[in-house]
């Protein structure tokens, strides 16, 4: 039972760093598409890359079970996270679209910052 909640609480680590990767991109702009400004800045995707193996470092190195009360997690416990991480990344850019498209708009007036 204690190995199942560990694992649990690995996959939930998992999970915050994948939705992270599209919190990440949707604050790189706050207009334009990340198709429209690209992904040039190095150190940005140095940083997802970073996070992520950090990310398997814990969960997979050994120790980690007794430091941090994680175990081993499957693959598809890090496809988990995918779908909403999708779900966020395609909410901001319609939203973007829509701060483009009618500036001073509902849109802008409720959620712009």
């Amino acid at each position: 039972r204690r190995d199942l909640q560990f694992t649990c609480h690995t996959a939930f680590f998992i999970t915050i760093v994948v939705v992270q990767w599209a919190a990440l991109l949707i604050c790189k702009t706050r207009k334009l598409s990340i198709l429209q400004q690209g992904m040039r800045n190095q150190i940005l995707t140095f940083g997802i890359f970073f996070e992520t193996a950090l990310a398997a470092a814990l969960a997979y190195s050994p120790g980690t079970d007794v430091g941090l009360n994680m175990r081993p997690v499957l693959f598809r416990h890090w496809l988990t996270a995918l779908p909403f991480c999708i779900y966020i990344f395609f909410y901001d850019e319609l939203r973007k679209y829509f701060l483009r498209k009618h500036p001073g708009g509902f849109v802008e007036r409720e959620t712009y910052y």
